[in-house]
């Protein structure tokens, strides 16, 4: 049972399956995976690599094997690491697209159905309205109001209209009005598609972290290259060998220079991404997931995101009476029933009833097991079921008047206007043939409207409904004998009355306001809505806090929101444009800010936004492409889930440097001040590329699958555009690294003679991992599935004891073996940097009624 019901009935099942093997999926050619030949070839051209091929060259010239055979391992290793994290990451993206693929709504069998955007075929006959993506291109069939943008396409920045005959094409947005469109060309076939084809071969850029990181990859080089070249010097002067000094040179600037954080940070973001994903928040675009880390502002939309979205209408309004609605979404049980006055003669009810019904998009098909089924705008849907409810035949009765003229609604004017025809037997045709019907926000449809005591009663009425927290659409309607002209359309219209529809607060809303204050977040409202309408959700969810105000759009298009933008929590009567004005306006006070809509009207916004939120399931596909998250499951708790996820991404990277920096400080000291105190060369170069490998490598990535630590939720924001090593982050390394270069050099002063370099090597090594081991990030329980790093931590612990118990390694790295007693000692001064550095953190660490507690996934994630 629908509203309207066109005469074509589209594809069946079948011919749809047939013609998808025949043509293929609707999807734009994309480029060839990499080869693993490439893959390996990629992670070879990487600077340190190339340095340590040169070294491997050096060491094989002079007949240094046993070194030669650690270089080979550590450059298999790292290309190994590198290999597998690109494609662990490959198949993570590649899981997002499917899962973020769009939808089109389909003719099959004759009835509307929901599909992938790759299952849309050539005869299909798609249904298109405002907010849509066109998924294919196809020759316009029906339309009303019709209008493209096609600046995708085209670059035309005005909206062209398009009518019956007139073609469409994929890629492009329906801006206003609906069509039905028979779908021609698909998949590579389309205009789309052919762009694709010619960009496939394109490469993504790096995200703003990757760069940063670059740019602190090439400062590391420059400064380690400097050190190490101090290095060779020295040695020089001291009498060494030279080319026994460039090997040691080599390895050391190697060793010093983080050469995993490539990996880490790619695996980090490309994971993170998938994690969310899992967790129902679609990344459309990798830098956001490190952007989402820095958000200090959620702007909100009301409907559908802070409210449930499944409209109810609960009350209608005439001049003569009030009416009751009952029931429950969109449960088909309820009735009409007075609340208020003598309804007399039930006409104004029926004809009120009869506005809802013909002016109106929706559809809705059941009852299946009670619960109607809805296709169109949730509002529109509320209208339908209301009338159903007053009476079952409402939609089959109201059939006979066919619609031949609208003006669709646009965000701008805040009304819809149809004009219909009685198309009833003779006898059952009332005495005049064309009925005009009006709705819109009161303010818009009343002023349409001779002014008297019933315009009065209804302006009246409609400020007392919206102080109730109701969006309240006002009608008005016309009768006449004669088709109006259509610059006509809205003269001489009659006041009908109004309806009274409800979007409760989402159960969570406030959930997710308290988590956002206690992350530093600030939450604001945007809506179209009345400002009474606006400050009863805003109340009910505990948005308007003392000292924050409520502003009006007039005030927005002022600019005199900019100068008290952080004193104001919801901004009611806003129109598309002045969205974007507040998003800008907090942007330019230094805010992050998160955008999230789920309509045509907020899509300008999602775009002006850091990160534009989108619905995943009741949003159009225009504000789903505008986005940079989509939410699958519409709730916004998975905002916060995701601002979570994009704090620990952000976490582990500056956990990784503090860990690899520190080491490659070290390293680098202990040779420099060594012979200062009496040791000539405490490492051997194999011994520095050995320590690199283990404490570099699995552990190194290991660090990218870190669990959140909850007080990152709790510490404001970090600006994207802060350095990496800004913060107490230096002052980490700087104090850990000299932990661990004097345990080191103690250990040698205290070696016996001929053993100097066995424990220097022995200590630096397990002081690096038992540093890893107290930077981690907290656990509760076991928590098995987050053991990742302990378990790599303690397989490099292992191996680098290894290197002094097993005679082949003992052999290859030259180092003698330790007695019990002596690995004792040297185990107590290897574990003494990350006792320190551990109790460090627990003296800064809050007491545990000061923690901060996450809602939804992100409390249990770890669990």
């Amino acid at each position: 049972m629908s509203s309207t019901v066109s005469s074509l009935g589209g594809l069946t099942g079948a011919e749809a399956a047939r013609l998808l093997d025949e043509h293929g999926p609707n999807l734009a050619p994309r480029a060839r995976p990499r080869s693993m030949v490439s893959r390996v070839v990629g992670q070879l051209r990487d600077p340190m690599i190339v340095l340590l091929l040169g070294a491997l060259v050096i060491v094989i010239a002079l007949g240094d094997l046993s070194d030669g055979v650690i270089i080979v391992a550590v450059i298999v290793l790292n290309t190994l690491i590198g290999v597998v994290q690109e494609l662990r990451a490959a198949t993570a993206i590649a899981a997002l697209d499917r899962l973020s693929a769009p939808h089109a709504t389909v003719l099959r069998d004759g009835v509307p159905v929901t599909v992938d955007g790759a299952e849309v075929v050539p005869g299909d006959l798609v249904r298109l309205e405002a907010g849509d993506v066109v998924p294919a291109d196809g020759t316009v069939v029906e339309a009303a109001g019709l209008q493209i943008d096609e600046a995708a396409m085209t670059g035309e920045s005005v909206p062209v209209g398009r009518g019956p005959g007139e073609e469409v094409q994929s890629g492009t947005v329906v801006v206003r009005g609906r069509a039905l469109v028979a779908i021609t060309r698909t998949g590579a076939d389309s205009g789309l598609g052919r762009i694709a084809a010619a960009l496939a071969g394109t490469t993504n850029r790096a995200t703003p972290l990757q760069q940063r990181l670059a740019r602190l990859s090439r400062q590391l080089v420059v400064l380690t290259l400097g050190l190490t070249a101090v290095v060779f010097l020295l040695g020089l002067l001291r009498g060494e060998d030279p080319a026994d000094m460039l090997i040691l040179a080599v390895s050391l600037a190697v060793a010093a220079i983080p050469e995993s954080l490539p990996a880490v940070v790619s695996v980090s973001l490309a994971m993170g991404a998938y994690r969310m994903a899992q967790q129902n928040a679609l990344v459309r675009w990798l830098p956001a997931v490190e952007t989402l880390g820095s958000v200090s502002v959620l702007a909100s939309d009301k409907t559908g995101t802070l409210t449930e979205g499944r409209m109810l209408l609960q009350r209608l309004w005439t001049p003569a009476c009030s009416w009751q609605v009952s029931g429950h979404g969109y449960d088909a049980a309820g009735s009409v029933t007075v609340s208020d006055g003598d309804p007399g003669d039930p006409g104004p009810l029926d004809l009120l009833l009869r506005d809802l019904v013909l002016c109106n998009d929706a559809e809705v098909h059941g009852p299946d097991a009670g619960t109607w089924r809805v296709v169109g705008d949730p509002m529109e849907a509320a209208l339908l079921i209301a009338a159903l409810k007053s009476d079952p035949a409402a939609l089959t009765g109201a059939a006979r008047w066919s619609r031949v003229e609208e003006i669709t609604f646009d965000s701008s004017t805040q009304r819809m206007t149809t004009v219909h025809r009685d198309d009833g037997p003779d006898d059952l045709r009332h005495q005049g043939a064309w009925w005009t019907v009006c709705k819109g926000a009161p303010e818009a449809v009343l002023d349409l409207v001779e002014p008297g005591p019933e315009v009065d009663a209804a302006r009246a009425e409609a400020e007392r409904l919206a102080r109730e927290g109701f969006r309240v659409l006002a009608f008005a309607d016309a009768l006449s004998t004669s088709r109006p002209a259509s610059e006509r359309l809205e003269r001489g219209l009659g006041l009908r009355g109004l309806a009274a529809i409800s979007d409760p607060a989402s159960p969570h809303a406030a959930d997710v306001v308290r988590a956002c204050r206690e992350a530093g977040i600030r939450t604001v409202l945007i809506t179209g809505d009345h400002p009474a309408t606006a400050r009863a959700i805003a109340d009910q969810i505990g948005l308007l806090q003392p000292g924050v105000e409520l502003v009006e759009g007039d005030l927005v298009a002022a600019g005199g929101h900019v100068d008290r933008v952080d004193r104001i929590g919801v901004y009611a009567r806003t129109r598309p444009e002045q969205k974007v004005d507040i998003v800008a306006a907090w942007q330019a006070r230094g805010a992050v800010v998160a955008m999230t809509g789920d309509g045509v009207n907020d899509a300008p916004a999602l775009r002006q936004a850091d990160i534009g939120v989108a619905m995943g399931d009741r949003g159009t596909e225009v504000a789903r492409q505008a986005a940079d998250l989509v939410l699958a499951d519409d709730d916004l708790r998975t905002v916060v889930t995701a601002v979570a996820e994009g704090r620990r991404i952000y976490a582990n990277i500056r956990m990784f440097l503090r860990y690899g920096l520190a080491g490659g400080m070290a390293e680098i000291l202990v040779i420099l001040l060594a012979p200062f105190l009496g040791m000539v060369v405490p490492l051997a170069p194999g011994q520095i590329l050995w320590i690199n490998m283990l404490t570099h490598g699995v552990p190194g990535v290991a660090f990218g699958g870190e669990p959140l630590d909850p007080r990152d939720m709790a510490r404001p924001s970090p600006s994207p555009e802060r350095s990496v090593l800004s913060g107490a982050l230096l002052g980490q390394i700087l104090l850990a690294g000299s932990l661990i270069t004097a345990s080191s050099l103690v250990a040698g002063l205290l070696a016996p003679a001929g053993a100097v370099q066995t424990w220097v090597f022995l200590t630096l090594g397990l002081a690096q991992l038992g540093v890893g081991l107290a930077i981690r990030s907290p656990r509760q329980g076991l928590a098995l599935r987050s053991r990742s790093l302990e378990a790599a931590l303690l397989l490099a612990a292992l191996l680098q004891v290894a290197a002094v118990t097993w005679a082949p390694l003992q052999d290859l790295l030259d180092t003698t073996a330790v007695s019990w007693s002596e690995g004792a000692l040297i185990l107590g001064l290897a574990a003494l940097p990350g006792l320190v550095v551990a109790g460090l953190r627990l003296l800064r660490r809050p007491r545990p009624d000061l923690g901060t507690s996450v809602p939804g996934p992100v409390a249990t994630k770890e669990a």
